[in-house]
């Protein structure tokens, strides 16, 4: 499904677009194409949005929605496929009954007048209603409960709200704490600690999950070092978590042992890796891997990545659980620090195939991209 003016606009504009290196108009390079592709645009309120649906194999397709600004359509395009293509390896091995997609908004440097974030929202929540449940959304970066509220009003495949006396709300807690998971289990498995007292952990931004990351950490004895763009955000992490402020240009050399990335996707790149000093990558962030030859080449410097998909799930796992009306507040925590399970089991499969931890936990999740039993 695409509109067409949309799809004559990226084709106009970039008449490459399907020889771009990273992305093709249908999927990523070097993949099988998505099942769907929907661009949509509303004049009246300036909406521009894609859904991106990578994969059903096991369900309707469920990711986030991503509002911000992109230098061009072209990298709104690439962005959404290789997000809906992460959330299928992430629905996957979370062991959740959907497939994998995700929306992205471009952030419009200028708003029409007359019409605010709000109507914004609400058209997008139309558009998500005409795909007939193919796809579900929820928040992701750049967007809030506020507005998945909006959406709401518009369709039922909508996830990331609180609900009356049921379980719901803001995922980035969850989030935060999958991650946090997985570095205890990193650092007992990988550096011998028995707890995080004194693990140097540098966090590259502080947004919502980097911010409730930083938090669990620091309740846990680690030292940190934290990055932001914002300076009002770093020095409140400061004062509260006694962290040691970096700029967000070395913030990946730090002298750590753990670096997370909680901002936006491709921060490893060749330059990057090579000056790092962490032992191992332990982020939120989605995509984090400029490339994959990225994963091969921390592993060629004693680096230990634990892929994005597996380790941020807990976002997903709390809207899922939600939208599917199951689960309690204990029940969704029990599951979600199931990560650390998993990033145990992916230690150990490393350890007695001797493959990367990106290469094999592709495999794995590829391997249960097939329809859950009943």
């Amino acid at each position: 499904m695409m509109n067409y003016d949309a799809a004559k606009h990226v084709l106009t504009e970039y008449p490459q677009a399907a020889e771009l290196p990273a992305a093709k108009l249908f999927g990523v390079g070097g993949e099988r194409d998505h099942e769907t592709i929907a661009l949509h645009t509303d004049p009246d309120t300036g909406l521009k949005a894609i859904v991106a649906i990578h994969s059903r194999a096991r369900g309707p397709a469920f990711g986030g929605c991503r509002y911000w600004h992109y230098v061009s359509d072209a990298a709104a395009l690439q962005d959404a496929l290789r997000l809906s293509q992460g959330m299928s390896l992430k629905n996957a091995l979370a062991d959740l009954p959907f497939g994998g997609g995700k929306s992205v908004i471009l952030r419009p440097h200028t708003v029409p007048q007359g019409a605010p974030r709000e109507a914004l929202f609400a058209a997008f929540g139309k558009f998500i209603e005409s795909l007939n449940g193919a796809y579900l959304t929820a928040e992701d970066v750049g967007t809030t409960v506020t507005d998945m509220a909006v959406v709401r009003r518009h369709t039922r495949f909508v996830s990331g709200l609180p609900r009356e006396g049921e379980f719901g709300g803001d995922p980035s807690p969850k989030t935060a704490l999958g991650v946090f998971s997985a570095i205890e289990v990193s650092a007992r498995k990988l550096l011998g600690r028995a707890s995080l007292e004194g693990l140097r952990v540098g966090v590259q931004g502080l947004g919502s999950v980097g911010w409730a990351l930083s938090q669990l950490l620091a309740d846990a004895g680690a030292v940190l070092t934290v990055a932001d763009l914002r300076a009002e955000r770093v020095a409140e992490a400061r004062e509260r978590f006694g962290a040691t402020v970096a700029c967000v240009d070395d913030i990946l050399r730090a002298s750590v042992d753990v670096i997370a990335p909680c901002a936006l996707g491709g921060a490893l790149d060749a330059a990057s890796v090579d000056a790092m000093a962490a032992t191992i990558v332990a982020g939120a962030a989605n995509n984090q891997l400029q490339h994959a030859g990225i994963g091969d080449r921390l592993h060629a410097r004693g680096i230990y990545y634990a892929p994005d998909f597996l380790i941020n799930a807990g976002g997903i796992v709390s809207v899922a659980r939600e939208w599917l009306g199951e689960g309690d507040e204990t029940n969704v925590t029990r599951e979600v620090l199931r990560i650390g399970d998993r990033m145990a089991e992916l230690i150990e499969r490393t350890r007695a195939n001797g493959t990367t931890p990106a290469f094999e936990a592709e495999s794995w999740a590829r391997a249960k991209l097939v329809r859950p039993q009943a």
